[in-house]
């Protein structure tokens, strides 16, 4: 395929067109799946007063005015469903899956394109181990849709029909990077950066002056660990750190650890998964200093959803994920590029 050409040039097309039927067909069974076991399909307006609060994903910002042309409000499209889907939650929802287009400036490459479609999924009074269930079947449905046995990317095979193997950070900090990683996190939440920086530096990784501890615990996750993950089998890397799950709740087994996984195949990040927090005292704390993280990192901060945070005291127990369903149809149907399972790609060329 030239990438040359504009994506709707008919030689294009006709390249990408059989990854963009299966596309169709990956989505259509998978609301099969979410429909067969009780879910409800809900479809989030994608303006919102914040669009998140992580400190290193940035948003498209808008301003809504009225009639008379005079500016209301300043609005943003959503980095995720997320803050809207745990409202309902509140308002009495209890298995709700949102196939949300979402926006994120700042990202392009491969695997990256400013708007992509997220598979956001809730199971309320249920484990976050029950959605790890849910991410072995749903990478079975996809390959059955796509008509496929194995997944492929970047010369790294796997077979979606394996039970997924289940590891923790730690351990695999410890097996890929010689890392003793919970030695520099403590119960609290604060950590040790001078610990993890004499250890990231025995293990090979060049720690700048200015990293702060989640710096380097991302450098090593993506230099030592990611390259391992997802090879034959899918893994599930759970029990992130505290300090890397500003969104989750603590986990009872550890609690320098939180109800974290992400799920990763042929090498790729696809889904993101809570416990999800339910304290608004304490999600407030979290989002507060993700913003002062934030402004000093990239002199910006967004505003803090105050609804959000009252409506959480109503929120039940529950778990949450994210799946990114276009790397999912990527590695599916061994496209090479995010912009071939993309039906209109978003031009992003000055």
């Amino acid at each position: 395929m030239s990438r040359s050409l504009p994506w709707w040039a008919p030689e294009r097309h006709a390249d990408r067109r059989p990854f963009l039927l299966a596309r169709n067909r990956i989505l259509r069974a998978f609301r099969r799946f979410f429909e067969d076991r009780g879910f409800i399909e809900v479809d989030p307006c994608c303006l919102q007063h914040s669009p998140g609060n992580e400190p290193h994903l940035h948003a498209f910002a808008t301003r809504l005015r009225d009639p008379a042309g005079r500016p209301v409000r300043g609005l943003f499209l959503h980095t995720s469903p997320e803050f809207a889907c745990k409202k309902l939650l509140a308002a009495g929802e209890r298995r709700i899956v949102a196939i949300a287009h979402v926006f994120r400036d700042r990202e392009s490459g491969p695997l990256h394109h400013p708007e992509f479609t997220m598979v956001e999924w809730y199971r309320a009074e249920e484990p976050y181990t029950r959605l790890m269930e849910d991410c072995a079947e749903l990478l079975a449905v996809a390959a059955e849709a796509a008509g496929v046995r194995r997944f492929v990317h970047a010369g790294i095979e796997a077979d979606p029909f394996a039970p997924p193997e289940r590891i923790s950070v730690a351990e695999a900090f410890a097996r890929f990077a010689g890392i003793d990683l919970l030695a520099t996190v403590s119960a609290d939440g604060s950590t040790d950066r001078a610990a993890l920086a004499r250890q990231a530096e025995a293990a090979g990784i060049r720690v700048a002056p200015d990293d702060d501890w989640s710096d380097i615990f991302s450098r090593v996750l993506v230099a030592r660990i990611e390259p391992h993950l997802g090879r034959g089998r899918a893994t599930i890397l759970d029990a992130y750190p505290l300090p890397e799950a500003a969104l989750a709740r603590k986990s009872p087994l550890d609690p320098r650890t939180a109800e974290r996984f992400e799920l990763y195949l042929c090498g790729v990040e696809l889904a993101n998964a809570f416990g999800e927090l339910t304290d608004p005292v304490e999600q407030r704390v979290r989002f507060a200093a993700a913003m002062a993280l934030k402004e000093r990192l990239y002199g910006e901060r967004y505003p803090l959803d105050e609804e959000l945070l009252s409506a959480l005291a109503l929120v039940p127990p529950a778990s949450g994920i994210a799946l990114g369903f276009d790397r999912l149809v990527m590695l599916a149907t061994g496209a090479r590029r995010i912009e071939e399972v993309l039906w209109a790609p978003v031009p992003l060329d000055p």
